[in-house]
């Protein structure tokens, strides 16, 4: 799963994945009940994750890169989660 986000200065990073996999975990275990049975009182998300700041990079070489590596844009993938 690749996320290209531009985070609050208020906020770490370590505090809006915590918040992002809490939300999605809900959210998603929601929406598909079988799934909330099979992870109860397990971690949905894996602990681990990595970030990285763009640097010199602009965001469309990071969009183009996140299109070409994931097939979320594939019509059968187009489930679209809002965390809000």
């Amino acid at each position: 799963m690749y996320i290209f986000a531009e985070i609050p200065l208020h906020l770490s990073v370590n505090e809006f994945v915590k918040i992002a996999k809490g939300r999605s975990s809900r959210k998603i275990q929601q929406e598909f009940p079988q799934i909330h049975k099979e992870y109860w009182g397990r971690h949905f998300w894996w602990r681990r994750y990595f970030s990285s700041t763009s640097a010199n990079v602009t965001d469309e070489i990071i969009n183009n890169y996140i299109d070409q590596h994931s097939d979320a844009h594939k019509t059968e993938n187009l489930l679209n989660i809002s965390l809000e």
